[in-house]
């Protein structure tokens, strides 16, 4: 059970604890508080877990202080998308907002490799009117020997120059709590030129200390990539990890499942999963079709695969692309094969549009014949 107090009664509030004192009175019952700060207002709501069957839901409501009360119908309590639940969704950080009708692409380099590949990236990314980008300075990799990335040394060069080319957000991978400290320092130090997006790896979406942690800072939003050889139910699972530690700022991303019946590409794509993950929960939904495809195949009608992939997602309501490019393929330090070339940036992003339209189209469609029916 959720409840919801009114946006001026926050927890500090009289009659916030007043709300608060009288649920954890409740035998049986553990009250759980999170608050979630807006640019206007803050939401405070308290999560009630234990024997909540026996509580009167019109009792609490009646309580001064009490905006609503939720029944939880789902296992996600604080992620899921619950019965008569009307609580708002999504956030926006740095001026950006990520919600389940908004898309956005983020196109990068998946490894940092020298600020003149970096700065032609971002250049790029301007000419295009495009305001986010994915930037790897932390990459864990399967081969003890292979490139781990730059690390802390490539941060502040990297946010200066994303913030001298207006990028407002940074999709970049974290595999310890370090990296946050590490990532939260260069920003601090270099003013804040641009935002980051701590991104959780396919290899990290059951390692549950580092999900609590992450989970406990409010700072910086988080994408969550799906696990690479598990249940969906395991995955969002982990996002209800991040999101019950107090970090609701999640995208869910969905980037192929690893299993020989997906090949030729590297993994089998699952973005059939966008709009299960969309009914399932409130969070927004990432594709990340590079590391579904893994090539740069290009079938009899001229399109890539990686760009069949991208407009299945999108078509199916993604709300965010995860998408590798380099200025220098051959030079990539990591997953070059797989890179797209910068020209063919306007064409990628152009063949988004065309899904995208389909895909708010569809959604007319759909809202006029249940307006029709009822």
């Amino acid at each position: 059970m959720i409840v919801i107090l009114h946006p001026d009664s926050s927890l500090e509030t009289p009659n916030g604890q007043l709300v608060l004192d009288f649920l954890s009175a409740k035998p049986g019952i553990t009250a759980r508080t999170h608050s979630i700060k807006g640019s206007d207002r803050t939401l405070s709501e308290i999560y009630l877990i234990g024997d909540v069957v026996a509580l009167d839901a019109s009792e609490i409501e009646s309580l001064s202080g009490v905006e609503k009360v939720v029944r939880v119908s789902r296992e996600y309590r604080v992620i899921g998308r619950h019965a008569n639940d009307t609580r708002d969704s999504g956030f926006t950080y740095n001026g950006v907002r990520f919600d389940q009708d908004s898309l956005h692409v983020f196109a990068g380099l998946c490894a940092v490799d020298n600020p003149e590949n970096v700065e032609t990236m971002l250049r790029a990314l301007k000419e295009n009117e495009q305001i986010c980008t994915r930037m790897g300075a932390y990459k864990p990799r399967t081969n003890p020997y292979s490139f781990q990335g730059h690390g802390a040394n490539c941060l502040p060069w990297v946010f200066e120059l994303a913030g001298k080319y207006g990028i407002r957000v940074i999709a970049m991978e974290i595999t310890h709590g370090s990296h946050v400290r590490e990532i939260q320092q260069a920003l601090e130090q270099t003013g804040h030129p641009t935002g980051v997006m701590l991104q959780i790896g396919t290899r990290n979406t059951q390692n549950f200390e580092l999900l609590k942690e992450v989970g406990r800072q409010t700072e910086l939003p988080v994408l969550l990539k799906r696990g690479f050889g598990i249940t969906l139910d395991e995955s969002l699972n982990a996002a209800e990890y991040l999101a019950s530690e107090g970090n609701r700022n999640i995208v869910f991303c969905l980037r192929g499942m690893k299993t020989n019946m997906g090949d030729p590409h590297r993994n089998l794509v699952d973005f059939a999963h966008v709009p299960v993950v969309r009914h399932l929960t409130h969070l927004p939904v990432c594709i990340d079709p590079s590391h579904s495809v893994g090539n740069r195949n290009i079938g009899p009608d001229g399109l890539l695969d990686v760009m069949h992939i991208t407009a299945q997602g999108v078509i199916a309501g993604a709300n965010m692309v995860l998408a590798d490019f380099h200025p220098r393929p051959e030079q990539a330090l990591v997953d070059g094969p797989q890179a797209l070339h910068l020209d063919e940036l306007s064409w990628f992003l152009e063949d988004i549009k065309i899904a995208r339209s389909a895909y708010l189209a569809r959604r007319r469609r759909a809202s006029a014949r249940h307006t029709n029916v009822s």
